[in-house]
């Protein structure tokens, strides 16, 4: 008799897109250019080219909505999109139900290079139900969401 295969599927938008006025642009320029100018002067024009073409990246993704992404949890991984991380590449994970957005969270640590760290949104699905799919295959640890993300998703990256 064949083997059920069940698996978790749900999307979500990729970040939460806040909507920014323009005090904001005219803030991030005003620093940006600050930062730029402070650079020149201490004789680094390199890294005020730097700063100014950053600003100028933020400025334009912070305008752009979010796409929205495939999750599923499966016997073999958790796929983003098109991207599979198999469960022996995933070192552990933690259902973060009380997180500051409002929304769940699955934290993922996974042994790759390029992305040591998977935030995926939890929406439509039960928190719970993922956390008792994840803990048959993979170790549950305790893990925050990282400064970085944190910031990335204030900045509406």
């Amino acid at each position: 008799m064949p083997q059920e295969h069940t698996s978790l599927r749900w999307s979500a938008y990729e970040h939460e897109h806040i909507e920014r006025g323009a005090d904001w642009y005219w803030a991030l320029g005003v620093i940006a250019v600050s930062v730029a100018v402070t650079a020149i002067l201490l004789h680094d024009f390199l890294f005020a080219v730097l700063i100014l073409i950053a600003a100028f990246t933020i400025a334009l993704l912070s305008r752009e909505a979010p796409d929205i992404a495939k999750f599923e949890i499966s016997d073999r991984g958790i796929r983003v999109n098109d991207v599979m991380h198999r469960f022996d590449e995933i070192i552990s994970f933690w259902v973060e139900e009380e997180h500051p957005g409002g929304r769940p969270l699955l934290l993922v640590d996974t042994v790759k290079f390029l992305s040591p760290n998977l935030i995926i949104p939890i929406e439509h699905i039960d928190p719970k139900l993922v956390r008792a799919y994840l803990k048959e295959r993979c170790e549950e640890t305790h893990m925050k969401e990282p400064l970085s993300h944190k910031i990335f998703e204030y900045l509406g990256l």
